[in-house]
């Protein structure tokens, strides 16, 4: 397969093609000022320059050298988090500077899989797997004591902060097929936002706090693999004017964490291509 970064404008409806490449890569970040985008590929994460100046290079992680797709850079552009199981075996997130450095780590409970930053930059929201079951957590990036914002309700995963840090919005099985919800950071006002007959994973709340990209699986889909046909679909914030952008073949790896760019219009993703 060809991995082929791609951004996508959603106020002229054009994409254009950043860089492809014949290794796998996966989940691309904006850097807050625009100018990189952070995906990882191999166990390790890589900086892409917007600016056409050259190929994605790596990023020091120090020991961790099996990072997954699930990291993403800090509000102020200073850190990155990072979800790894090269010390435990098993997924856990950690903290390092954004160039490059010994990582933190900042999860005690594994796995964890780390998914959103606080507008703040202050706290991380995550699924945590315990006891087979998945649910939506929410840490200071200091560490500390996990604050559960699910109970066992079907499968939690996904949580990305809106802008506004007034809700965190995940994707759950609770209803039976995949659906986007979401929830105030204290654990109150749980809402359902999407009602329809695919499933919807990954939800992404755009910086101007408008519209939320996902991705979205046929129904008889279990789970987010890669390499299936699926929908990038653009909502606004309460669920209403959901709209297909495109299709692409992907799903797994195209975008696993927030990808908007800072001042909304355009979001990255990965499509996979046969060679």
């Amino acid at each position: 397969m060809r991995s082929s970064v791609e951004i996508y404008n959603i106020r002229t409806g054009g994409n254009r093609v950043v860089w492809q490449t014949d290794q796998l890569v996966e989940a691309p970040n904006y850097s807050p000022d625009g100018r990189y985008l952070l995906l990882n590929g191999d166990g390790l994460l890589y900086r892409l320059p917007l600016d056409g100046s050259g190929e994605a290079a790596p990023v020091d992680t120090g020991f961790a050298t099996r990072c997954n797709n699930d990291h993403g850079i800090s509000p102020d552009g200073s850190l990155i988090a990072i979800s790894d199981k090269t010390e435990h075996g098993k997924a856990c997130i950690y903290v390092l500077p954004a160039e490059g450095g010994t990582p933190r780590q900042v999860t005690t409970n594994l796995p964890s899989y780390w998914h959103g930053w606080s507008p703040d930059g202050k706290r991380f929201s995550y699924c945590g797997i315990r006891n087979d079951v998945f649910d939506i957590y929410t840490i200071s990036i200091d560490g500390g004591e996990e604050t559960r914002l699910t109970h066992g309700e079907g499968r939690n995963d996904g949580p990305d902060f809106s802008a506004d840090g007034q809700w965190i919005y995940f994707n759950s099985s609770r209803t039976g097929l995949m659906q986007i919800w979401r929830i105030h950071p204290d654990g109150t006002g749980l809402q359902q936002v999407t009602h329809d007959n695919y499933g919807n994973w990954f939800a992404h709340p755009s910086p101007k706090n408008d519209k939320v990209v996902l991705i979205s699986y046929d129904p008889d889909v279990f789970d987010h693999p890669r390499d299936l046909n699926v929908r990038m679909r653009l909502m606004d914030m309460d669920g209403s004017n959901i709209t297909t952008l495109f299709e692409l073949f992907g799903g797994q790896g195209s975008i696993n964490v927030p990808n908007w760019s800072p001042d909304g219009d355009a979001f990255a993703y990965v499509r996979y291509e046969p060679v």
